[in-house]
């Protein structure tokens, strides 16, 4: 089955796009499926569902009479409802349900890192050491749950589904997450993925000074139907970004790419810094 949230970010840029092309303001749409504005922009930005009453008075408010793209919409609609596996784990933010709805639709990931390892190629023990130092003191049922989801995560990768492209700074491997051991077992763990075939990881050293975005880490998803989304995570609030906008990240991420080390060269620093961290 097609991924719900995938299905649901499609279907709110597709509203989107219709009521602008009907020259309908966001305040108007809201007014007739007695919504505030800031609900139609989270349907429009597929963070929550639309039933299939509102969304035909919709698309008759925007005067779509196209009757398959109205079948389409609303078959849209009806899958957007359902339930991705990640549900049943419950009390995770509804924007990182939506980052890993979006993650199980996608045939390739892209993810440049400046401070930690990628969430698809964390061992548990490095994650639960992460998840326990949240600011909001999760209690230790709710950090297993975490973990729990980003083990499953990495099905995806196990499972040849995924291809995952990644780009870190060196920083990542310096930094002390869990202490010494968890650490040494998680830099084993990136040599591991860097030798299947649908994983790539690349460094970029201390040595290369400055280098573009290198403030800022982020993700472009990219989908065998359907445009790419770029997501960066932020502390007040995560970021999907479209269009022109994914054009330009990929510039970046291609540049980040040719400034860090190959994947041969790469895999002989991270050996050579865990070698190091275990004679400590």
């Amino acid at each position: 089955m097609e991924s719900p949230t995938f299905v649901r970010f499609q279907l709110g840029a597709q509203l989107r796009r219709v009521r602008e092309e009907a020259n309908v303001t966001a305040e108007q749409a809201a007014e007739v499926i007695d919504v505030s504005a800031s609900t139609l922009r989270r349907i429009e930005a597929g963070r929550v569902g639309i039933k299939g009453p509102a969304l035909n008075a919709l698309l008759d408010r925007y005067a779509i009479t196209d009757a398959e793209l109205r079948d389409t919409l609303l078959s849209m609609a009806k899958t957007g409802k359902q339930r991705g596996w990640w549900a049943k784990y419950g009390d995770m933010p509804s924007s990182y349900r939506q980052y890993i709805g979006l993650e199980s639709a996608a045939h390739e990931v892209q993810n440049f890192e400046t401070l930690v390892v990628p969430g698809l190629l964390q061992t548990a023990a490095y994650a639960r050491a992460m998840t326990s130092e949240d600011a909001f003191e999760p209690s230790p049922e709710a950090v297993e749950r975490r973990v729990a989801v980003r083990m499953q995560r990495q099905e995806l990768i196990t499972s040849g589904k995924l291809r995952l492209v990644a780009v870190l700074d060196e920083a990542v491997l310096h930094r002390q997450i869990g202490g010494a051991a968890v650490m040494a077992e998680q830099l084993t763990g990136l040599l591991d993925a860097g030798k299947r075939w649908n994983i790539t990881v690349q460094v970029i050293p201390f040595r290369e000074g400055a280098y573009a975005s290198m403030l800022s880490s982020f993700h472009i998803l990219n989908f065998a139907s359907g445009p790419s989304v770029v997501y960066i995570e932020g502390l007040t609030g995560d970021l999907y970004a479209e269009g022109e906008d994914v054009r330009r990240c990929t510039v970046v991420f291609n540049s980040l790419r040719a400034a860090a080390l190959s994947p041969t060269d790469s895999a002989a620093m991270i050996e050579e810094i865990r070698d190091a961290q275990r004679r400590e």
